[in-house]
């Protein structure tokens, strides 16, 4: 298939209304630029973070070699639109209500003024560019447009299978997994990195920052069939999962993923296709980090590593098999934790993190890197002096937040959990990385509960207007989900 790439530079409206660009204002200092790299539903299945035994990633870990590793990142949503949403504005989901696949950014009422990320930096000087899915893809290229001075458009989900190779319950195309295409180069990804890679390889205005969004390793998990043969299912090693793990989770986590397009694990059993499904993830994250490493390679290709400060994150983690489920939408570490790497000038080398941080810190970090203004209202808080030294101490907690008033509080020992309806949890990570037992019942838990509960947040605004999909709501005492009761006999297993 033809690669299809519209090139877009329309003006803001500030621009129109005084007939061009603004000059940015004089700074003597020299700015960084930025290459910006957003992957999706990517959790710790990352060399250097060791997630899974059998996962390659030579790329991110040369990347984290070369700088720092935050070992301890999270998502601010474990759902696309608002995780996206909330790291481009630097805003939390319980500020802006934004909490589902929809509505779009700049329809959301609470965000329609909202100054991004890219669009602060252009303000200040900055070249912004970008390209595959940065924000989420329910915005327009023309939409875009508006968030950057250049967008490139690169088709994606046109290359499909003509039939899905496997028949989930739910019939959704892009919940599949299976050897497509038969060339790296007809992929999404190769196409978004290729579009990247040209612009390193023009004399780009500098500064510049150029986001670049990875699709992989989200559904439909397809990847040519060479990089499936790197993962033989039949030596797979599967994640570790606790018979009834569930046990003394409170009823109400399912309400957070009540029902989906992702199978639950019991289907997947059933049905042989649990392995395959693993398969798939891993293949599709050795594909990812081919493209992270073409990146790399023409970054340094084209002069520009010097003065470029790489910085690649992923939107929330993954589920495969965990907690009885596949997907996000969850709480637990396996949804919020996420690869986080910084590197390039003023960035400390082969350095690991592992104070609690978080993807809302991303917005203040890139304005104090540039030595430009602070932005007001920012709710995250600046990871410069972790960057520097990542020993150095730190006062917040990382909080994750899925529909109204459900949040998880992580520290760099504990993981407390709220939910809506008042039930908690409460995991110690040092003696249970697998979060398989709740400690919030113990009597001996007192003090730390306590002093997780104080960082829960003070405003819980309801969701946004217009809000949909993947929406858990109250109405009236009732729960619904998606806009019908929840009844417990509708639960899937």
């Amino acid at each position: 298939m033809l690669l299809t790439l519209l090139f877009i530079a329309l003006p803001r409206p500030a621009e129109a209304q005084t007939g061009g660009r603004q000059p940015p204002p004089s700074d003597a200092r020299v700015k960084p630029n930025y290459l910006f790299i957003a992957i999706d539903d990517l959790n710790d299945w990352v060399g250097c973070l060791g997630g899974h035994s059998q996962v390659g990633t030579p790329n991110i870990d040369r990347l984290a070699a070369r700088g720092t590793l935050f070992a301890n990142a999270h998502t601010q949503a474990p759902l696309c639109n608002p995780s996206r949403a909330s790291l481009l504005t630097g805003l939390r989901p319980s500020t802006t209500g934004v909490y589902a696949l929809q509505p779009k950014l700049r329809q959301a009422s609470t965000l329609k003024s909202a100054v991004t990320l890219p669009q602060y930096l252009q303000r200040h000087g900055y070249r912004t560019l970008g390209a595959g899915k940065v924000f989420h893809d329910n915005l327009s290229a023309a939409e875009l447009a508006l968030e950057f001075d250049v967008w490139g458009e690169v088709e994606h989900y046109k290359n499909m299978p003509a039939r899905k190779f496997v028949t989930t319950p739910d019939p959704i195309k892009l919940m599949d997994w299976g050897p497509f295409p038969e060339k790296d180069s007809d992929h999404d990804d190769w196409k978004v990195a290729d579009w990247a890679i040209d612009r390193l390889k023009t004399k780009l205005s500098q500064p510049f920052f150029l986001a670049v969004g990875l699709r992989l390793p989200h559904v439909p998990l397809y990847a040519p069939q060479q990089w499936f043969d790197l993962h033989p299912e039949d030596t797979l090693v599967m994640p570790p999962v606790k018979e009834n793990d569930r046990d003394d989770v409170p009823e109400f986590a399912w309400y957070l993923h009540w029902k989906l397009p992702e199978p639950r694990l019991s289907w997947l059993q059933a049905n042989h296709q649990w392995r395959p499904m693993v398969r798939g993830y891993l293949a599709t994250i050795r594909f990812m980090d081919a493209q992270v490493g073409r990146l790399l390679d023409a970054l340094e290709a084209n002069g520009l590593a010097g003065n470029t400060v790489v910085v690649l994150w992923s939107d929330h983690g993954w589920h495969l098999g965990e907690k009885g489920i596949s997907g996000k939408n969850t709480l637990w570490e396996r949804s919020t934790r996420v690869p986080l790497v910084f590197a390039g000038p003023g960035v400390a080398s082969a350095a690991r993190c592992d104070r609690a941080v978080e993807l809302l810190d991303l917005y203040p970090t890139l304005v104090e890197l540039s030595g430009l203004p602070a932005k007001d209202g920012l709710e995250g808080h600046s990871l410069a002096p972790l960057l520097k030294r990542a020993k150095a101490k730190r006062a917040w907690p990382a909080i994750t937040t899925h529909n109204q008033n459900n949040h998880a509080v992580r520290s760099e020992r504990w993981r407390y959990i709220r939910y809506a309806d008042g039930s908690e949890e409460l995991y110690d990570h040092r003696r249970d990385p697998n979060e398989w037992t709740n400690l919030a019942g113990d009597s001996r838990s007192a003090k730390v509960l306590a002093e997780h509960r104080r960082w829960l947040p003070k405003v819980n605004a309801p969701p946004v207007p217009g809000s949909a999909t993947r929406l858990l709501s109250n109405e009236n005492g009732v729960w619904m989900w998606e806009g019908k009761p929840i009844r417990k006999k509708d639960k899937e297993p």
